[in-house]
């Protein structure tokens, strides 16, 4: 399969399983992921998890050279809303890496600093202060390494709800990744947002959502980890997102990013070992498809 040449499709090994929270579930290897998404067509990836991919520049270059892909950038998760030393430690080592590879962005999550996503701390206004002053400062450390730093709404984040979602938009000049799933399941219409916000947008994550479940976990019925374990994400055009709509309404306002293929997998023991495979497989030709009619 080719991607579309009308946008820039690249894929993230979260889709295969590969997460840094402890106990998420079996982890294929390096080699695995990345030659199924050359297989697939893909020709650029997101870093995935600290240590899952090489740290060394020229070792990451020459392994995603081994698969003819770029690097589109990666995702950081730190707590923002204290130690902000550490938190800027930690942007400078990842900026480097990532520039040092020809990548474009650098994901930022405000971290609760507590393991997985299924617990949030309630933040006091001088604790969200810092959250906005410290993603500022990661935003310019980035911006020296060449890169552009997008704020990511996310569940078990402190920018999960829709509130949290407008109150950073407001307090932050930052843009944002605009992750369909995690923005449906925070209680964000995506294709709203993009329409109020069309110049925030500056960066893409795709998935497709099972309605129901990402009810039971915005109600708090439902852990996070557990609902990916029981299929919240499914294929592009299998869920109840619009993805038709949105890559639309983006592309005619100009974006020119990328859109990542990011359905949010855990496996285990007994999961097929082609089911990563086949999903993105799935989504890629549903994306494909959307921007052959652009």
């Amino acid at each position: 399969m080719t991607a579309s040449s009308k946008i820039r499709i690249a894929a993230a090994p979260i889709s295969w399983g590969v997460c840094e929270v402890p106990g998420w579930g079996r982890v294929l290897d390096a080699p695995t992921v990345l030659g199924e998404m050359a297989e697939l067509g893909v020709d650029a990836t997101e870093l995935g998890p600290p240590g899952y991919l090489p740290r060394d520049p020229a070792e990451l270059r020459a392994l995603l050279g081994d698969y003819k892909l770029s690097l589109v950038g990666g995702f950081l998760a730190v707590v923002l809303h204290a130690e902000q030393a550490a938190a800027l430690a930690e942007a400078e080592d990842s900026a480097a890496l990532f520039a040092a590879c020809g990548a474009e962005v650098l994901v930022l999550a405000a971290a609760t600093g507590l393991d997985g996503y299924d617990e949030r701390p309630r933040l006091s206004d001088a604790e969200w202060a810092t959250l906005v002053e410290t993603s500022a400062k990661i935003s310019e450390i980035a911006a020296k390494h060449g890169l552009k730093t997008v704020l990511h709404p996310h569940v078990g984040t402190h920018v999960e709800t829709e509130p949290e979602v407008e109150r950073f938009l407001a307090d932050s000049a930052l843009p944002l990744c605009l992750d369909t799933g995690h923005l449906l399941i925070g209680g964000t219409d995506p294709v709203e947002l993009a329409k109020r916000y069309p110049d925030r947008i500056g960066h893409i994550h795709l998935k497709d959502v099972r309605a129901e479940i990402a009810e039971e976990v915005r109600a708090g019925r439902l852990g996070y980890t557990e609902a990916v374990g029981q299929g919240i994400y499914v294929p592009l055009g299998e869920g109840d997102v619009d993805v038709e709509a949105l890559v639309r309404f983006v592309h005619a306002g100009g974006y020119g990013g990328w859109y990542v293929l990011e359905q949010d997998t855990a496996l285990g023991e007994a999961s097929p070992v082609d089911g990563p495979r086949r999903d993105t497989e799935r989504s890629l030709q549903h994306l494909t498809e959307i921007a052959d009619r652009l």
